[in-house]
């Protein structure tokens, strides 16, 4: 009887644990076991990593093999671990030594003729490999620059078995992970083509200064989707940990853009109003995959004609939108995905839309239900909401606007304010700003919330609307270059809650 062990990846979301992969070689009929909770995908691994194994020059073993992996518990998805399952039984099978096997993770699956091909989800894999403490992680080469951004391990590139044999084997090298260019930045929209609209452009100034929520609502082709398509450009470039989150999030999904292994730039997910609940939030048979909230992760998901949403898919926004992550429970386990992203909506007034709300042929039932799909708990967690009215005249011969640069500098300013306001506290931006930190440590004094407290006398907010209310005041005040908020920034921050929305 002999004994091999090679070790791999599972994942589960985001977080990803060891596995290690046993094939023990003994008496009895020919055939191969796979046991540990394995899915369809690795059951098949068996006939792919044989046939691997064959065409690449190697003999497959004439006795009874047994592939465990453990933990057993723990349920295996993928085709992620050929790699391993190969280099486990040619080690049992005497071929090659268990030297580096002992230090490594391996990571691939196997096409039927020895070729390692691309997978998903290497970026988290290598993370948590990482964070276990092993020094090396070999990888499809395809995979090879996104798992390079992984520093503290090293990371080796393999193209087929034969390599990986010849390496297991110290006979050749593999290559070594490099590292990632700098992704080009893209001609971003400009703001400087939206024509008119101010108090919707302070609005998507002040959303891009703070982090707040925004809802747009209008008749069409007043500028909606142009104002949210071009929220991103007035962000910062992500920070080097917040990149790796997001890249992670959009290698799980299968999502990063060709040659660019790192994504630098806040992320703007627009899916179709058609969406489904498990599209939106994530979902899926087995392991939950992460949905356009994830994908959205530091940056914005817009939802145009967001009142043709249906209601549950609506309503499945409110806790990440609260809490920051989602988090998903499948038959193969729970899945973690973070999801702290700023939500964009826009909607017409009522189904027929017209440019004018006199000529409206909608009953008055059919309006109120149109919006009615927006319950009062999710437009509280809406900070800004901004009517958008028609253009009449001179629209044409209108001057050119404020372009990107200039808001987004006056965007970074107040950014860098609230940064080091908050530093200490380890927040960033004045939306993840906790209500009892502004109601307490950091409350204005009477005189300056007496609108606010008028607002919550009459029932016009409720005491989360009041808190985000004061998170915007911070954020106009940032804007304003005031160390605090001002009377006249909590009423300019209550009047985005006091718009008619519909």
């Amino acid at each position: 009887m002999a004994l091999g062990r090679a070790y791999s990846v599972a994942l589960t979301g985001i977080d990803g644990q060891i596995v290690e992969v046993e094939a023990d070689i003994g008496q009895g009929l020919p055939g191969v076991h796979l046991v540990g909770l394995p899915d369809t995908a690795l059951q098949e691994s068996r006939d792919r990593v044989r046939a691997a194994v064959a065409n690449s020059g190697q003999s497959w073993p004439s006795a009874k093999v047994v592939l465990a992996l453990s933990p057993a518990t723990l349920p295996k998805v993928g085709s992620v671990y050929d790699l391993a399952l190969a280099a486990a039984v040619l080690n049992g099978h005497g071929k090659v030594p268990a030297d580096r096997l002992r230090s490594s993770v391996l990571l691939g699956e196997l096409a039927l003729d020895g070729r390692v091909r691309g997978i998903r989800g290497v970026l988290p894999a290598v993370m948590a490999a990482r964070a276990s403490g092993w020094p090396t992680a070999v990888v499809p080469q395809a995979n090879l620059g996104e798992a390079g951004l992984v520093e503290g391990i090293e990371v080796l590139g393999v193209a087929d078995l034969r390599e990986l044999l010849g390496w297991l084997r110290g006979e050749v090298p593999l290559r070594a992970a490099e590292p990632a260019p700098a992704a080009a930045a893209g001609a971003a929209p400009n703001l400087s083509e939206v024509v008119g609209q101010p108090a919707a452009r302070w609005a998507v100034e002040v959303a891009a200064a703070g982090a707040h929520h925004l809802m747009l609502t209008g008749p069409p082709g007043v500028g909606k989707t142009m104002l949210a398509q071009r929220l991103p450009g007035l962000l910062p470039a992500l920070e080097e940990r917040a990149a790796l989150e997001v890249t992670a999030i959009h290698s799980l999904a299968g999502a990063l853009p060709p040659g660019q292994p790192l994504i630098t730039l806040p992320p703007f997910i627009a899916p179709h109003h058609t969406s489904s609940v498990s599209a939106l939030v994530g979902g899926g048979s087995g392991m939950a995959r992460p949905g356009a909230v994830s994908k959205a992760h530091r940056g914005v998901l817009f939802l145009d004609e967001c009142a043709e949403l249906g209601t549950k898919v609506l309503e499945a926004l409110r806790t990440p939108l609260e809490d920051g992550e989602v988090r998903l429970a499948r038959r193969d386990g729970v899945a973690r995905y973070p999801a702290r992203f700023q939500l964009v909506l826009a909607a017409n007034p009522c189904p027929c839309a017209p440019a004018r709300d006199v000529d409206c042929i909608c009953p008055p039932t059919v309006r109120r239900r149109y919006l009615g799909k927006l319950s009062g708990p999710l437009l509280d967690r809406v900070d800004l909401r901004v009517r958008m009215l028609a253009m009449r005249a001179g629209v044409l011969n209108a001057e050119v606007s404020e372009d990107t640069g200039a808001v987004r500098a006056r965007v970074a300013v107040a950014r860098a304010a609230a940064t080091e306001r908050w530093r200490e506290f380890g927040w960033q931006t004045n939306a993840e700003v906790p209500g009892p930190a502004l109601r307490q440590r950091f409350r204005p004094s009477r005189a300056v919330l007496t609108p606010l407290e008028e607002a919550l006398r009459a029932g016009d907010l409720t005491a989360r609307g009041a808190d985000r209310t004061l998170r915007v005041a911070w954020t106009v005040a940032d804007l304003a270059g005031h160390t605090v908020p001002t009377r006249t920034d909590v009423k300019a921050a209550l009047g985005f809650r006091d718009r008619v929305v519909a």
